[in-house]
């Protein structure tokens, strides 16, 4: 079992959303589950990779080429898959993995988060979305989300499973696995 981890390539400033990331990652491995991520060295994206490999777990990376030659790409993981582009990236990372998790970032991270969103909306595929909502990142997009889906954008598997948590969400994610 796998779990995708979408990222930034930035710490950002809140040096909790740092923590949390090691932490997410940690629980993961401990968990017996292996990370699949966008496969660079820099940011949450290289806390999240280090701190799986740390914990002996399985890290799957999957990068674009263009970003290998700018020598971000993580040399010491489990496996390193090279793409074409951003297109493939995530569609590698959905077929390696059975679950999502998005960790606050930026517009990367959303584009990776919203796409796998709209892929299960359609009913291509049925994994369980998660998102670590620390510091309460996530609240407005949650709240976005209430407001397409009440005022009727939104329908088919739409759910998304939050938690301010690493392990409320790691048993969400768990429980939708069942």
């Amino acid at each position: 079992m796998r779990i995708a981890v979408f990222c930034g390539a930035n710490s950002g400033k809140d040096p909790a959303i740092l923590a949390a990331a090691t932490e997410m990652a940690q629980a993961i491995a401990e968990a017996g589950m292996g990370v699949v991520y966008g496969g660079g060295q820099v940011g949450l994206m290289g806390a999240v990779a280090d701190a799986a490999l740390a914990a002996h777990g399985e890290v799957i990376g999957v990068i674009p080429g263009f970003m290998v030659e700018k020598e971000l790409a993580h040399r010491g993981l489990t496996h390193l898959h090279v793409v074409r582009d951003m297109h493939e990236r995530k569609m590698r990372m959905h077929e390696l993995s059975q679950a999502v998790v998005a960790l606050p970032g930026g517009f990367g991270t959303m584009d990776e988060l919203f796409e796998l969103l709209t892929w299960r909306q359609l009913g291509l595929h049925a994994k369980p979305i998660g998102l670590l909502n620390v510091n309460g990142f996530y609240d407005p997009l949650l709240a976005q989300a209430e407001r397409m889906d009440r005022d009727g954008f939104l329908h088919g598997p739409t759910r998304i499973l939050a938690d301010s948590s690493v392990q409320g969400l790691i048993r969400q994610l768990q429980g939708e696995l069942a």
